[in-house]
Order: C-alpha cells, then structure tokens, then sequence
C-alpha cells in the first residue's frame, strides 16, 4: 500500500464512531450483555465515549435476511430482501418496518464499527457486500463500515451443522428427529402462535423469541395458514429445508457457492477503506504427532461445558470425506477409498502469509514461519476448534490464497503496537488458545480474559479512528 493510495480523513469532532454488536445463531442476548463490558471498551477513550449499539438481526435467518435486517436496524425504514431473493425463496419482499433506526445519520463520513459474534461476523461481511453490489441503492458505499472485528465466526462453514442435523450429502434436507428438526419445529409452533403473545419487543425476556418472521407471516403463523398446513409444516418444512436459513448457510456446500467469485467482487473479499481483525478460539490439541484430529484439552473436561466439549470432540475427528460435494478445500486425491485420518507435517495451525507472492521479508512484526502440509493432506486447521467452529473457517472469509491477512502466533503480543499493523484491507488474525465459542462474548462474565479483550478492542478501534487512514 503506498502513501498516495491514502487519504488523510479529518478527525470527526463528535462521538467516535459507534460500535454495533452482531449477535449470531440464536442469538439475542444483549441483554445479559449491555452495561456490563463499556467501561472495559472505554478504558482508553480519553474522555470522549464510546456507543454500543446492539442490532436485532433473525436469530436462524439466512445471511442475506440477517444482513438486511441489520442495515435497516441502523438507518430504518422497511427491510427490503429484493425482489429477485424474495421471489427465489419464496417470501416476501418486505419485512418489518423499523420508524427509527438505531444511527440513522450512517454515511461514509459517519462511519460505524461491527463486531460480530459466531454468525454475526459473516452477516456483517454479507451486509458490506450487499452495500457493494448495490442492493440498497447507489447511495451506500462499503466503507460506510470503518472496521470488522469477528469473534469465532463459521466464515467458512463448520462440521456442526450436520451434527444437527443437516444431510451430509443431500443440503439443505435435514434428518428427521434431530436437534435441527426439532428447533424448527419448536420455531414453527411459536411462529404459528405468535399473533396472540406479546410484542417480542415488550420485555427483553420475548426478544429473545424474536424470530423476525415478517416475510414469512403468509405461511407460519395461524392467521394466514389453517391447521393441515401448520401440520405439513412440522412434517416437512419448507423454510427449515430452504437454502434461506442459517443451518444451510455454514455448510460446506452453501460456502463454496459464495466463493466462487473469486475476483475483487466476489462475496467476502476486502474492502480498502475497512480495517478488518479477527479472534479465533481454541479449545483443543492434537491427539498424536501422526495424525491432525484434536480433541478437547483437559481444561474443558468439566459437566458444565459438556455441550461445547462434545461439540469440539465430533468436529476435532469429522471425516471430510462422508460430504457430498466435496469441499472445496478437500484434497482431490482423497477418495472414498481413502478415508483414513490426514497427518500432518506442520507445528503450528498458522499460514505465515495471504498472497503467494510473499515472502517472508513481507512479514514484520515476529511472526513466524511454519511448515506446509504435505501435497494432499490436510492440516490441523480442519479439526482444532473451539466447540462449534473450525479454526481455518474462523480465519476469515475466503482461503488465505485468495485474500488479504496476517496471522499472528499465539505467543504474539497483542495491543496497539508497533507489531500490529494498523491496516486497512487485510485481516488481522489472533489466536487465543484455551477459549471456547463463548469465552469472550457474547454473555458477559466479567472474567480476566474478558475485560482484557473488551480493553484491547476498545484501544484497537481508538487507534483506527486516530489513524486517518482511508481510500
């Protein structure tokens, strides 16, 4: 990036720009969270503080809805999914309609930080492209988002939606009595009875049932559909089983559909004017110096975090090969016939760099080189996970090949520093091992590690507005 590429952008006199909080599946826990962490996030704002804006997004929806909703939770008006998705899915084209949006002054020269929790991080990536395509008009550009910092976030999909429930060889279907199966049929039944309970937004408790199901009224709830067809509905659904819900965006197969486009417009791609992190949590180690699987570490073998440690032990031994299609990331030489464990050659989870053209004298700051897999294997990133993601696909959007990001160590000192590099464009990745899928956020805990993340990103996102530094 060379100086004249840059912009000097004026100091903004008011408040700094916000941070909005992205909640991801099932999410809708600001609640437990408001209040708790901002004095941690303001720890370094030098009098002038910081608003944390938490945005109510589907909790099961579909990227696109998601995305969509959450840009119209910020400028109001009428969520509007687009004809072309509407008529594709089979809902309808406008949802709710918010009369006053959570920072409806939102502009290039307002900016706005994300931060994004499991979902939450792709929803935000999603929004920014939609912005780019032109889906809410000419007038919205993509760095109208100054900065995205994603926490534990399926990019690139997770073993764990075929865990509840999501056929490994015929998506979007979902197995019968599974865990899927029954959320959305639990969804269905609330869905169907929904015109007679509370506004959802009357007491944070219902907001926590708030499906966002307003283009979909015509085929859920009990006022547009009869009896036999809400029991059609919980035999086979036709919104669960849809190539518009969550479960079906963090397969395999959804993933590699959005990555096709590879080129500077392709879904997930960096933006220039944005200043992109994530953290990446890990909760397990390798079982052997012959293989790449993991399994949890000791520190997890406690009742309490039973669900996030059967959820690491089925993700840290997934068999890539059961899928079909093949992901994109598995080997070609890895046939049916060849389904035995991967080992792997490399000390470390991390690629040193993005772009095939670099050299280790790009990288500054101490990172570390590691060894590469062998040709056709696959390397520990596949299987290290943090209970319900992946390392490789909390990374970022995209292979390392195809995008722009530096991967620290984990021993990598982190903080404003001259070693972390304050670049827009690239994805700053940080490993934190000994962390779950919910170590850091979203429910606030008030633990050591949480306060000192909460301080980290409020210095971090100081440091980008003092930057100046824009296309």
């Amino acid at each position: 990036m060379s100086p004249s590429q840059l912009t000097h952008v004026p100091a903004q006199p008011l408040e700094p720009p916000p941070l909005v909080i992205v909640e991801g599946f099932l999410g809708g826990f600001g609640s437990l969270l408001k209040g708790s962490f901002e004095k941690h996030l303001n720890a370094d704002s030098r009098g002038r503080q910081r608003r944390a804006i938490f945005a109510s997004v589907g909790p099961v929806s579909s990227l696109h809805d998601r995305a969509c909703e959450l840009y119209y939770a910020i400028t109001g008006g009428t969520v509007d999914y687009g004809e072309h998705h509407a008529r594709r899915h089979k809902h309808d084209r406008y949802g709710r309609t918010i009369e006053k949006g959570l920072y409806p002054e939102w502009s290039r020269e307002r900016p706005l930080h994300f931060i994004g929790h499991s979902m939450g991080g792709p929803t935000i990536t999603k929004l920014q492209w939609l912005i780019k395509t032109g889906h809410f008009g000419d007038g919205p550009t993509p760095d109208m988002i100054l900065s995205i910092t994603a926490v534990s976030s399926p990019f690139r999909g997770t073993p764990i939606t075929y865990t509840c429930g999501s056929s490994t060889h015929n998506a979007p279907c979902v197995r019968p009595f599974s865990l899927g199966s029954l959320l959305a049929k639990s969804i269905h039944v609330f869905s169907y009875i929904s015109p007679f309970l509370p506004s959802p937004s009357s007491s944070s408790l219902l907001s926590l049932f708030d499906f966002h199901i307003d283009a979909r009224r015509s085929a859920m709830t009990c006022k547009h559909i009869n009896l036999r067809e809400f029991l059609q509905q919980m035999w086979k659904s036709d919104w669960a089983e849809s190539r518009d819900v969550a479960p079906y965006d963090v397969t395999f197969e959804a993933i590699d559909a959005r990555e096709r486009l590879v080129d500077g417009d392709g879904e997930g791609m960096v933006c220039e004017g944005t200043f992109y992190q994530s953290y990446v949590a890990c909760m397990t180690e390798r079982i052997g110096s012959e293989t790449a699987l993991h399994a949890p570490t000791s520190l997890f073998h406690k009742p309490t975090r039973t669900p996030l440690y059967l959820g690491a032990r089925f993700i840290g031994s997934f068999d890539y090969s059961v899928l079909r299609p093949a992901p994109s990331f598995f080997p070609q030489s890895q046939t049916d016939d060849t389904k035995d464990s991967p080992s792997i050659n490399a000390d470390m989870l991390f690629p040193k760099t993005s772009s095939d053209s670099e050299t280790e004298s790009d990288i500054e700051g101490g990172l570390r080189s590691i060894s590469r897999p062998e040709k056709g294997k696959m390397g520990q990133e596949y299987w290290a996970n943090d209970g319900v993601v992946p390392i490789f696909s909390q990374w970022h959007p995209h292979a390392c090949r195809t995008t722009t990001c530096i991967h620290y160590p984990p021993s990598q000192p982190r903080g404003v520093s001259a070693t972390w590099l304050l670049q827009p464009g690239v994805w700053h990745v940080h490993q934190v091992d000994d962390a779950h899928h919910i170590s850091l956020i979203p429910a606030w805990l008030g633990t050591s590690r949480q306060k000192a993340f909460w301080e980290e990103l409020g210095s971090w996102l100081q440091a980008v507005d003092d930057s100046g530094l824009r296309h």
